[in-house]
C-alpha cells in the first residue's frame, strides 16, 4: 500500500471554485498543507492534478491502473488513483484487515459494504456521511435519489445518515440466474408447450429420464440439476407460494417462510423429484465446473445459470434454449417469484482518511450520468465498439483482439464493471444497443414474459439500528444454519417430513419470534420512511 500523509479536510467557499485546504502531520513529523480548488461543475474535478487511493476488488482480467475506464477518468477529473485491489475472493479477509489496521483508503469502490458495516464503520466515523456531499456536488446521484424515491430508502441509515453509494439497475431483476430449458431435448420430445404446473413439470422432467431426448442410447440424462440448491429454490419455492424460506413479506406480512405450510409442500415436491432420480443427487454438493461438464455432455434436461450457454457451452449469441415458464401448485392461483429490488448497496464509500471527499463525490457522481455508466460499462468508443447508428443507438463490437476469447473477457480487460456490483445508475438501453447480439433482446423478452410479471421482492434491504443488528446475528447463525442442514436432509429423505412438527418446534425454541419481531418494526419504519418530509412538503 502507498505512504500518504492523513489529511483533514476544511472546506472554504471562493468565487466560483470550492477550496480545500488539506493538512496533516508528514511521515517526518513536520507538516503539510495544499489547496485544491474544485469547480463546481463540468471537468476537470480540479485544474491541478490531485491523488487519492481507492481499495476494490479484482477480477483479475486486468489491473485496474492498465485499465482504459481509469485512464480516460483521470483525463477526464484530474484525479489520479493509487490502487489496493485484492482478488475477489479475498475480498471480505482484506476489507476486514484494512478496518481492522486503522490505515484506510480514501475510497472503497464496488467493495460491496454490507449495512450492518455501513452503521458499524459509519457511527465509528470511519465512512463519513454522504447527505451534504450528494446535495451540495452530486447532481445526477440527487436525480437518481429523486427518480427512484424506494433508491434513498435502501441506502439511508436509521440515523439519517448515507454512508455508501448504491448500484442500481432498473432492467433486468433477477434475484438469481433463472431456469432453463435444453432444447435439444424438447425438440426430440416433441414438447410443443412449456410446463405450466407443477404436475406437468413432473411428468416431463420424467419423459427427460426415460426416453432418452440426448439420443445416445444410455440412461445417463439429468432431468433437474443446480450448482447449489437454492439455485433452483427460487423457481419452485414461488410454486408454493412463497419468496425465501428466511424473513419475507407475503401479502403484506412478515413471516418466516421455512416453517409455514407451504414450505413444507415444496419439500414433499423436491422429495419426490429426488427419491424417483428426478433431482440431480449432487445438487447439494457439485462444483460449477462439475454442472458445466454435464451440461457440455448434453446430459442436462432443466438447469439454473444466468445464461443457457453458460452450462450447455456452444454459441453464446444463441436464442434456441427457453427460459422456465414460472409453475403454479393446488397452493396457489398465480406463481411467484422473488426478485431483485435493482440495489446493490454498498459500492462507493469515503473514508475518514480522504483530503478532498468533494472531488471523491464528483468525481463518481459521473458514473450515475449516462455517459459515465457508459464509459464504466462498456468503455470509450472506438475501442471496444463503434456506432452503427448514432441517431438510433445502435452499436456493433468492434473485431476480438487475439489475446481475448469473448468480447465480455475483452470488456473485462477494460473496465472494473464485471462480474461485481460497481457504484452506478445502469441503463437497460446500453445492454440493448447491440446490433450484433440477438441474445440480449432475447433474455429481455424472456424475462418481460416469464419472469416480470410474476416477480416481486421476498423482503427489502432495510437498515437495523446497532442493537437489532447484534440480537438478529445472534439468532440467525444458529437459525439460518438449521434451516439449510433441514432442507437437504428432507429433501434427499435423510430425516422424514412426519418429523415437520418437531422441525417447526426447533425453530420457534431458536427466537424466530424475537427475529420477526425486530423484522416487522423494521419494515414498519421502511414503509414510513419519507412519510415525514412529504407531509412537511404539502
Amino acid at each position: 500500500m502507498w505512504k500518504r500523509n492523513k489529511w483533514t479536510a476544511a472546506p472554504l467557499i471562493l468565487g466560483a471554485g470550492l477550496i480545500l485546504s488539506a493538512c496533516g502531520g508528514s511521515d517526518s513529523g513536520g507538516e503539510a498543507a495544499k489547496e485544491v480548488a474544485v469547480n463546481p461543475e463540468g471537468f476537470p474535478i480540479v485544474d491541478e492534478p490531485v491523488s487519492m487511493s481507492i481499495f476494490g476488488p479484482s477480477t483479475a482480467v486486468a489491473a485496474w491502473e492498465d485499465m482504459q475506464f481509469f485512464e480516460e477518468m483521470e483525463k477526464l477529473t484530474n484525479v489520479q488513483l493509487e490502487f489496493t485491489t485484492p482478488n475477489l475472493e479475498s475480498l471480505e479477509t482484506q476489507k476486514n484487515l484494512m478496518f481492522a489496521s486503522g490505515d484506510y483508503e480514501d475510497i472503497l469502490f464496488a467493495s460491496s459494504l454490507t449495512l450492518e458495516e455501513q452503521v458499524d464503520y459509519g457511527n465509528q466515523g470511519i465512512l463519513i456521511p454522504l447527505n451534504d456531499l450528494i446535495e451540495e456536488h452530486a447532481p445526477n446521484i440527487q436525480n437518481m435519489l429523486d427518480e427512484y424515491p424506494e433508491v434513498e430508502k435502501v441506502i439511508t441509515a436509521t440515523d439519517g445518515n448515507i454512508y455508501a453509494l448504491p448500484n442500481v439497475n432498473k432492467g433486468i431483476s433477477w434475484a438469481r440466474g433463472p431456469l432453463w430449458y435444453n432444447n435439444d431435448w424438447l425438440e426430440a420430445l416433441n414438447v410443443e408447450e412449456l410446463p405450466k404446473t407443477t404436475d406437468e413439470l413432473y411428468e416431463l422432467l420424467k419423459r427427460f429420464k426415460t426416453e432418452d431426448p440426448n439420443g445416445n442410447g444410455e440412461a445417463d440424462e439429468i432431468p433437474l440439476t443446480a450448482f447449489k440448491i437454492e439455485d433452483i429454490r427460487q423457481w419452485f419455492l414461488g410454486a408454493f407460494g412463497h419468496l425465501d424460506p428466511g424473513v419475507e413479506v407475503i401479502d403484506g406480512e412478515v413471516m418466516f417462510g421455512a416453517m409455514q405450510p407451504g414450505y413444507k409442500a415444496y419439500l414433499e415436491y423436491m422429495n419426490k423429484l429426488y427419491s424417483e432420480g428426478l433431482l440431480d443427487p449432487e445438487s447439494f454438493s457439485q462444483t460449477g465446473d462439475q454442472k458445466k461438464a454435464k451440461g457440455q455432455a448434453n446430459q442436462i434436461g432443466l438447469f439454473a445459470d444466468w445464461f443457457p450457454h453458460f452450462t450447455l457451452g456452444g454459441d453464446d449469441s444463441s436464442t434456441e434454449n427457453p427460459m422456465m415458464h414460472p409453475v403454479t401448485s393446488n397452493f396457489i392461483d398465480e406463481p411467484m417469484l422473488p426478485k431483485s429490488d435493482g440495489i446493490s448497496p454498498g459500492q462507493f464509500a469515503i473514508t475518514s482518511a480522504n483530503p478532498y471527499p468533494e472531488v471523491a463525490i464528483r468525481w463518481v457522481d459521473y458514473l450515475y450520468s449516462k455517459e459515465g455508466s457508459t464509459l464504466l460499462n462498456i468503455g470509450k468508443e472506438g475501442v471496444l465498439w463503434e456506432w452503427e447508428n448514432e441517431a438510433e443507438g445502435i452499436r456493433t463490437h468492434n473485431e476480438l483482439p487475439s489475446q481475448y476469447t469473448s468480447h465480455e473477457e475483452w470488456r473485462g480487460s477494460l473496465t472494473p464493471d464485471f462480474g461485481i456490483p460497481t457504484p452506478k445508475l445502469a441503463y437497460p438501453e446500453i445492454d440493448l444497443s447491440w446490433a450484433d447480439n440477438e441474445f440480449t433482446k432475447f433474455t429481455h423478452e424472456e424475462t418481460a414474459e416469464k419472469f416480470e410479471p410474476y416477480a416481486q421482492v421476498a423482503l427489502p434491504q432495510m437498515f437495523l439500528t446497532g442493537e437489532e443488528q447484534s440480537e438478529v446475528s445472534r439468532i440467525r447463525a444458529d437459525l439460518d444454519a438449521f434451516v439449510e442442514q433441514m432442507e437437504a436432509k428432507f429433501i434427499t429423505g435423510q430425516r422424514p417430513l412426519s418429523e415437520w412438527d418437531d422441525y417447526v418446534a426447533t425453530i420457534e425454541d431458536m427466537r424466530v419470534g424475537r427475529l420477526l419481531e425486530i423484522y416487522e418494526g423494521a419494515y414498519e419504519r421502511f414503509n414510513s420512511a419519507g412519510t415525514d418530509s412529504e407531509e412537511e412538503s404539502e
